[in-house]
């Protein structure tokens, strides 16, 4: 497994993530497709005896139990001192007022509840998880900052917006003299690259860690288009994210079986290279529910695609609706 440095920080990650979206109790209401704690903490086992030391949860993921599973098998299977673990806040948990969003009294509690759940002192990066609309930039960086500031944060990033959000809450950090983010969590894959228009330039030009979600646009760019699984039929934010551009996507997704065969190596593997040369993006977050998407995934690090095989991956993508960021 190689390491890299986390954008304008000295922490060190591997070079792909563990995302646990998908372990949780399949019965919360929240994903039907989701792990049980058994079979999770397999994943989570397997990620660590490949060298993976970075793993991103979310308060929302399974109202929860993403978290009590995750911190579990951390707790059991690491080291804390070797592992980097994220976690987020901004949806609400329930209907009820102060359930989420991004104020001061949300991120200050979300954060503890977090923390119960995970069984550990700190959370090496919080991230906020969409833009909040309904509360001043500057409380939420101040609290932000308060939470770095009280060793319960070490880093923060943030994920799901647009560029000039983000711009601005940076340029609100940096006035009054708070923590920064040091990372993006964003929406980008061979399907969605709406993100290369704004985020990515800004991105790199500010020395910002882009650790992409959905790399594989929800197993899409892993099989033939006609072919189904459990997620696909029941995953519906997946649905709402790619349903509407099915015919132009369709072309990109036989590229890829095409460069995959070309190559002697799987579609992900392909997906994944594709990402990993761009130099903005530094660990992209692999859902993994199997072992062998894992191990699958590996050798993508070592896969170097062609200035002609990129631009016939990209070349028939075509303008998306912007998904994530509202």
């Amino acid at each position: 497994m190689d390491y890299v440095k986390f954008g304008n920080s000295g922490l060190e990650v591997s070079r792909l993530c563990l995302g646990t979206m998908g372990f949780g109790d399949p019965t919360s209401g929240f994903h039907e497709w989701t792990l049980g704690e058994e079979e999770s903490r397999v994943v989570i086992k397997k990620a660590l005896d490949l060298g993976i030391n970075f793993f991103d949860t979310a308060n929302i993921y399974s109202y929860g139990s993403s978290e009590e599973i995750v911190g579990r098998a951390l707790n059991d299977f690491a080291n804390r001192d070797e592992i980097v673990v994220a976690t987020k806040a901004y949806m609400k948990m329930k209907d009820r007022p102060n359930s989420g969003g991004l104020s001061r009294k949300a991120l200050f509690y979300q954060l503890d509840q977090s923390l119960t759940r995970l069984n550990m002192d700190y959370v090496d990066l919080y991230i906020i998880h969409r833009w909040d609309y309904n509360t001043p930039i500057e409380e939420t960086m101040d609290a932000l900052h308060d939470l770095v500031k009280s060793g319960k944060v070490r880093y923060i990033g943030a994920s799901a917006m647009y560029a000039w959000q983000f711009a601005k809450a940076q340029a609100v950090a940096e006035k009054h003299g708070w923590t920064k983010f040091i990372s993006m969590q964003d929406h980008l894959n061979l399907l969605y690259r709406e993100e290369e228009r704004e985020m990515l330039p800004l991105c790199q030009d500010q020395g910002i860690a882009v650790t992409p979600y959905s790399p594989l646009a929800s197993g899409r760019l892993t099989r033939d288009w006609e072919a189904t699984t459990k997620r696909f039929l029941t995953d519906h934010t997946a649905r709402q994210k790619y349903d509407t551009t099915q015919e132009q996507d369709k072309i990109i997704v036989e590229r890829v079986a095409q460069l995959a065969e070309k190559y002697q190596v799987t579609r992900a593997q392909i997906a994944l290279a594709w990402l990993l040369q761009k130099e903005t993006v530094v660990s992209p977050i692999i859902g993994a529910t199997k072992e062998r998407h894992l191990t699958d995934a590996l050798p993508a690090l070592d896969l170097v695609l062609s200035p002609e095989d990129v631009i016939y991956l990209e070349e028939p993508y075509q303008p998306h609706h912007v998904v994530g960021a509202l």
